[in-house]
């Protein structure tokens, strides 16, 4: 019978810290927010890009690629509802806004989940001979992958939306 090793063992002490810090951080991001032009674009095009090339590594897997599929359009809509229940704010010291926080945290902590299941997947398998597996290999990564790019792309497109119908506003009048 083969015992732990170090390593798992630090790997088993250390993972729920990383739960924790991620979980916190992420619930830090979660609160009432400047709105900053640069951050919104930079999210909706991250977001974009990350379902578009996903999309495009997995033309070979229709599986998978369905799995994106369907994982974005619940993101989106996810989104969707996530802008309807975010507070928005115009005060004098600027734009601001405070998103519903378990809205965010479950599609956040979910992908988290996802991502660490794996790494530990992998770091489970290590030297057993066995190949590496790739993230396609797990049939819940891809619509975890889909719907947090799907939620905090759509959610960064509608702050967009929110601050162009405000500057028009503002333009107009």
């Amino acid at each position: 019978m083969n015992g732990l090793s170090v390593y798992t063992i630090a790997l088993l002490v250390l993972a729920p810290l990383l739960v924790w810090r991620i979980y916190s951080r992420v619930k830090g991001m979660m609160k009432r927010q400047r709105s900053v032009m640069q951050r919104h674009y930079t999210g909706a095009l991250a977001f974009t890009a990350l379902v578009l090339v996903s999309g495009s590594q997995l033309t070979e897997l229709p599986g998978a690629l369905g799995w994106l599929v369907v994982g974005t359009l619940g993101g989106i809509g996810y989104g969707v509802w996530g802008l309807k229940l975010t507070r928005f704010e115009t005060v004098k010291e600027g734009y601001f806004f405070t998103p519903h926080a378990r809205l965010g945290l479950i599609v956040a902590m979910l992908f988290v989940a996802a991502v660490l299941y794996v790494g530990f997947e992998i770091y489970a398998n290590e030297g057993k001979g066995l190949a590496t597996p790739k993230v396609t290999d797990y049939i819940f990564f891809m619509p975890c992958m889909g719907l947090m790019a799907g939620y905090f792309g759509t959610y960064s497109v509608g702050l967009l939306r929110w601050r162009w119908k405000l500057r028009k506003a503002v333009d107009a009048a």
